[in-house]
């Protein structure tokens, strides 16, 4: 058993450092909100999702215009990227403006239950859209990278196997460290970021220091959902085939990934992302084998969200979070 594992972990390692990398992203959109607004925008697995199906309807009008043959594959990739991003960022200022702000004040479970009424609207209004335009509601996506290349480990270890890597999978890591890096440097070391920060902190202070809290709190819906919808688009070529409700299970796994890291924690949300990933790959690949057939890859959710339940029980503010008092 044990050298079955060494021989499928590089494998597993790359898948789940690709999945993780996704998980990672989303994660900062819950992780931004909740630092600004303490708020769980459990609608934003839809706006990952709404990000994938913009990207695949750029994708067949670039598609039909004939762009896709003229344009190299990662010009085609950059520019849907953008736009997606740019439309789920508008939507996400949207949400905020209509659902969210009306209830600043009002109970967090009040929130909480307008967030779920957003997630449910945005899964059907895609769906219509969907199947009004394709006749189905689960669309395949076209590749724009359709390489792969192998990897060998036999120098490091006569154990470990090879391992083949998507062209996009490297994609996936290149946009996922860019943006997560430039999330990272925007918030540390703008004065946006600071003003953010500041916000989180305590708002009414914020606000007494000429900070216009209602610009920093869209700024952040904008840039939240504009990851999420360029995490939609990565997801949609990873794995080619898309429908309305991918967005729920993910989202949630984001959501633990954002919990294991602190939520509020940016870098947090990363290393939670990354460390969900792989462990899901890992109990996908082998969990089969470690239980002697009994339970199989499908239990592979399992994990991450007994990795949710253990992370609140013993250190519910997470692994880089800092406890805090409930304000009252």
């Amino acid at each position: 058993m044990f050298a079955t594992i060494l021989q499928t972990l590089p494998q597993v390692l790359i898948d789940g450092l690709a999945l993780g990398a996704i998980y990672a992203v989303v994660a900062l959109g819950y992780t931004m909100v909740y630092g600004i607004l303490e708020l769980i925008n459990f609608a934003h697995g839809e706006i990952f999702m709404t990000g994938a199906f913009v990207g695949t309807a750029v994708l067949f009008l670039f598609q039909g215009m004939g762009l896709t043959g003229g344009l190299p594959p990662w010009i085609s990739y950059v520019l849907i990227l953008f736009v997606a991003m740019m439309v789920t960022g508008a939507l996400g200022v949207g949400i905020e403006r209509v659902a969210y702000r009306p209830l600043r004040k009002a109970p967090k479970l009040i929130s909480l239950i307008s967030a779920f009424g957003v997630s449910f609207v945005l899964q059907d209004l895609v769906r219509f859209i969907a199947e009004l335009k394709t006749g189905n509601y689960i669309v395949s996506v076209p590749q724009l990278f359709e390489g792969r290349f192998s990897l060998s480990f036999s120098s490091m270890s006569a154990a470990l196997g090879n391992a083949t890597v998507k062209t996009n999978t490297v994609f996936i890591f290149i946009v996922a460290i860019v943006l997560m890096v430039g999330l990272d440097i925007f918030v540390n070391r703008t004065k946006w970021g600071g003003a953010m920060r500041a916000v989180a902190q305590d708002r009414e202070t914020a606000s007494l220091m000429s900070i216009n809290v209602n610009k920093v709190i869209l700024l952040t819906f904008f840039i939240g959902s504009a990851l999420g919808g360029s995490t939609g688009v990565l997801f949609a070529q990873q794995y080619g085939t898309i429908d309305p409700y991918i967005g729920f299970i993910l989202g949630l796994k984001a959501f633990t990934a954002a919990v294991l890291g602190g939520i509020g924690n940016i870098r947090g949300a990363m290393f939670g992302g990354v460390v969900i990933g792989v462990l899901e790959m890992f109990a996908s690949a082998n969990l089969g084998l470690m239980t002697g057939g009994n339970f199989g890859a499908e239990y592979k959710d399992v994990f991450a969200f007994a990795i949710l339940i253990v992370v609140l029980i013993f250190k519910p503010e997470g692994l880089f979070g800092k406890a805090v008092k409930e304000k009252v």
